[in-house]
């Protein structure tokens, strides 16, 4: 049996952990195509050597197998907490799908499945994962734990996220991600995946809720959700539609052709102010198209992971 293929086919949560372990292996093997050539598939248990560092631990035998100078890593050295945010409105079940799969994703199934990817990472390199889930109500928050049973927890939640068939409607992200920042003590990696989309309309608020996540000297990664095809570049058949806000409720008839051009435009003032006010608050912000693989994810997390100082 074709184990790709199959689970190119199936249901795409049945088993999260399983399905996250076989992108991140995918990942490693084709990782000489990275910009991270070299690593080895045991990265999770390895650091680069930085010269001038102690020669005590240094792995002569991967040395000799990939030429390049690494040293052995151990529990005590794999501190870094990383807590994962994730916005769970409704605007994030777009497109409708019936059957989520790695073929038919949602901003949902994507950033479900990514922060399980980085968490069969994060676990590997033995480092403490935390989770918040915000809608309507910031309704789910977990610590940063590096235990199985806390791992396994995190799973099961995201897994009963992605089959949600009637997500809270309406969302304002600035107040949820302020009370996440005041949640997170102690200085960590933190993630975000979102589509930006709220209820209300009040950039400066949603600006400085960002900002607020860089308190306590935090890293904060943006990764800015969106299908591409039609929310970005407006492509649809240039005959009548419907289009449902589906957290207000509010639609409008029209053709997409008529639109296109003012859609597109207030569409990209808004990105560019995003990436302005990410710039300046020293965020790292990562335009991530749902329908593209996980290798932008993974490529951005490990930079990010090796410029934790």
């Amino acid at each position: 049996m074709n184990i790709q293929s199959e689970l190119h086919k199936a249901h795409l949560f049945q088993n999260l952990e399983f399905l996250a372990n076989q992108v991140v292996e995918g990942f490693v093997s084709g990782i000489h195509k990275s910009p991270f050539h070299g690593f080895s598939a045991e990265f999770a248990e390895h650091k680069i050597y930085n010269v001038g560092e102690s020669t005590k631990h240094i792995d002569w035998k991967l040395y000799a197998k990939t030429d390049k100078l690494y040293t052995k890593r151990y529990e005590e050295e794999t501190n870094l907490r990383c807590h994962m945010i994730l916005d769970n409105s409704a605007s994030m079940y777009y497109p409708q799908q019936k059957n989520l799969n790695l073929q038919n994703l949602n901003k949902i199934g994507f950033g479900v499945l990514a922060i399980a990817v980085l968490m069969n990472i994060l676990k590997k390199q033995r480092d403490a994962i935390g989770l918040s889930i915000y809608s309507d109500s910031y309704h789910y928050y977990a610590s940063e734990k590096s235990s199985e049973r806390h791992h396994q927890m995190l799973l099961a939640k995201l897994s009963e996220v992605s089959t949600d068939t009637a997500p809270p409607k309406e969302t304002d992200t600035y107040t949820y991600l302020h009370q996440i920042a005041e949640k997170i003590k102690r200085r960590s990696l933190v993630i975000l995946f979102t589509d930006m989309l709220q209820s209300s309309k009040d950039e400066d608020k949603l600006f400085d809720a960002l900002r607020h996540l860089k308190y306590n000297k935090h890293q904060v990664v943006l990764f800015h959700l969106m299908d591409k095809e039609k929310e970005y570049h407006f492509n649809f058949e240039n005959t009548p539609k419907r289009f449902l806000d589906v957290e207000s409720g509010n639609f409008i008839d029209l053709y997409a052709d008529d639109v296109k051009e003012n859609y597109q435009n207030k569409l990209e003032a808004y990105f560019n102010a995003l990436k302005l006010k990410c710039a300046q608050y020293k965020i790292k912000y990562v335009e991530t198209d749902i329908n593209a693989d996980f290798v932008k994810v993974m490529n951005t997390y490990l930079i990010e992971r090796n410029n934790f100082k």
